[in-house]
């Protein structure tokens, strides 16, 4: 397959301008896909790095910007807990966000199942919302990511077995240095989007964001493995990320 990969690197000043573009790009991406195709499909991840956005969306200001009633949420992967589990993604972004927002519609992953059950029923449910028929993998218009110091993405671990799984949209992987099963989006099912934004802060992801940005090399890292078949994808970085030890 051809790839036709388009790449922007955004570099703020801090993580509170991080937030007010990554912010930004989705209302862009919202208002484009309401108007061609009725609904704003945008997948979220978990972790610290996107909670200022999601602080940001829920603000005031902002609630006015989305239009929230033909906006649909998912999640990128999911730590396999409960919906009230402080470990929880879900959790998290409903803390800081999804409760403000009354109209939403919200398809978490259900991380208190049995994961092998909750991969394959949450692929269902997306083949089922997405209309797919056949081979047709669902087309997000907006996923969220961040990237480890280890280079992972979601919840795919380097030299997992997750990585190259093929004809799934959903796994289950048990990642040993953490001890626990996790829910994962495949590549597969994120390089298919229309546009991933990938959020990364703070002097120790340096390392990691130079591999990972270049799209010139065979990728070795889960994150440089993202490369939408016919997408946009958008780094969003501060200026320690960038710099590194230099921003000392």
């Amino acid at each position: 397959m051809i790839r036709k990969t388009q790449l922007a690197l955004y570099v703020a000043e801090d993580t509170e301008k991080m937030a007010e573009q990554a912010a930004e790009l989705i209302e862009a991406k919202s208002v484009e896909a309401i108007k061609e195709r009725g609904i704003f499909n945008i997948a979220l991840s978990g972790g610290s790095t996107p909670l200022p956005l999601f602080r940001l969306l829920s603000s005031s200001a902002w609630r006015k910007r989305i239009n929230w009633d033909k906006t649909a949420i998912y999640w990128v992967d999911e730590r396999c807990y409960g919906p009230d589990h402080e470990q929880s993604n879900y959790r998290r972004a409903k803390a800081e966000l999804l409760s403000n927002i009354s109209s939403i519609k919200i398809y978490r992953m259900r991380g208190e199942e049995d994961p092998v059950k909750a991969a394959l029923d949450y692929e269902n449910m997306l083949k089922e919302h997405f209309n797919c028929t056949g081979d047709e993998i669902p087309r997000f218009d907006c996923v969220i990511l961040g990237v480890g110091e280890d280079g992972h993405v979601a919840s795919l671990y380097p030299n997992m077995p997750g990585l190259k799984i093929k004809n799934r949209l959903i796994v289950d992987q048990y990642v040993p240095s953490l001890h626990k099963a996790r829910l994962t989006m495949t590549l597969e099912l994120l390089n298919n989007s229309r546009c991933c934004i990938f959020l990364a802060s703070g002097k120790k992801k340096y390392h990691v964001l130079e591999t990972a940005l270049n799209l010139m090399k065979e990728p070795v890292l889960p994150a440089q493995m993202v490369r939408p078949y016919n997408g946009s994808l958008c780094w969003i970085i501060d200026e320690a990320a960038y710099r590194g030890e230099k921003s000392e």
